[in-house]
């Protein structure tokens, strides 16, 4: 296999090259939203008094409670009581240190209400959350989840990259440093749009060639970027600026070690794993890459053939074949 080095961008003022789309007037759309921060109530209850409390919090947070016990604590009915309280123990100094970086979060809670708009506009039909529910889970649990009514919000995962909780052994064995810079609230409205694009659109992978799935892969990061127009394209995509940047200046290199070793249509899942997944670089393009770098390759087909559909529903660029997408695209950057 031929062997390519990403070049390292050092200080030339580069672009990062969004290209994008002026963002749609929803200004007419109205979305009703209610934030609310399950975190406060939770750890204000009186562990002794364990079946008035969980049932203060049903009334209050309805179906949230549930969620929370059973699929957040993954708590047991026969030791609900006892685990229920080893969490709160365990976690109540991370809440009550965590307190004043959690109410600096509220521009990110209302760039993801500006994100629902958007979802409306593009997905009428789409029923969208009707509340932002704010909670502290474990520290290996969920980040974002949608519930029945509701976008959950695991706080536990965004308090700075640089929080003792993940920068501790234990910490860095659960997320190395390139999965856990990531968890700095600028990146709560992307998981929060994330996880509505994988709701509407199911990742279906398995068995496809690597094309396939690297398109498929810029198709989510095309539609994120669309329902967050205001967001950095390094947020959205998950890389470093200075990773963005270089991907873009070497972007004809980087497409040509694809095509010249012959793997657009393989579809071995250990070669595939290499350029489609997370990691802290990509072996093959040298410790400058980022990692997963296939959804870069894939987002800009995705661009290029959206450029030349102009007006076509967003469903439908979902919905497009990837093959087919990538053929009609054309891409070959110069």
């Amino acid at each position: 296999m031929k062997q390519f080095f990403l070049i390292s961008v050092l200080a030339l003022g580069l672009v990062s090259c969004n290209n994008r789309e002026a963002s749609p007037d929803v200004s007419h759309i109205k979305v009703k939203v209610d934030i609310q921060h399950f975190e406060d109530d939770f750890f204000s209850i009186d562990t002794t008094q364990l079946e008035a409390a969980i049932q203060g919090l049903n009334q209050k947070y309805p179906g949230f409670t549930t969620d929370f016990l059973s699929n957040i604590l993954e708590l047991l009915p026969q030791r609900e009581t006892t685990d229920l309280k080893s969490f709160y123990k365990a976690y109540l100094p991370l809440y009550k240190s965590g307190t004043a970086i959690f109410k600096k979060q509220s521009e990110e809670f209302n760039t993801v209400k500006n994100g629902l708009q958007l979802v409306k506009y593009y997905f009428p039909e789409y029923p969208l959350p009707k509340k932002i529910i704010s909670f502290v889970g474990p520290v290996n649990s969920f980040a974002t989840i949608i519930t029945e009514d509701a976008i959950a919000i695991g706080l536990q995962l965004f308090m700075g990259k640089d929080h003792p909780l993940y920068t501790s052994e234990q910490g860095q064995m659960l997320y190395p440093a390139y999965v856990s810079r990531r968890f700095e609230p600028a990146y709560i409205p992307v998981n929060a749009m994330n996880a509505i694009v994988m709701d509407l659109y199911p990742g279906q992978y398995f068995g496809k060639p690597l094309i396939a799935q690297m398109v498929e892969s810029g198709k989510r990061i095309y539609l994120t970027d669309h329902l967050l127009p205001s967001t950095a394209d390094s947020l959205i995509i998950g890389y470093q600026q200075k990773q963005l940047d270089a991907c873009y200046a070497n972007e004809k290199n980087i497409w040509a070690f694809f095509v010249q070793n012959d793997m657009l249509y393989k579809t071995d899942p250990q070669l595939i794993r290499e350029y489609v997944t997370d990691g802290p670089f990509t072996n093959a393009l040298g410790k400058d890459s980022p990692g997963n770098i296939g959804q870069f390759v894939g987002w800009q087909i995705v661009k290029k053939w959206a450029a030349k559909n102009k007006g076509i529903s967003m469903d439908s660029l979902m919905k497009k074949d990837p093959v087919q997408l990538f053929e009609e695209s054309r891409y070959k950057p110069g």
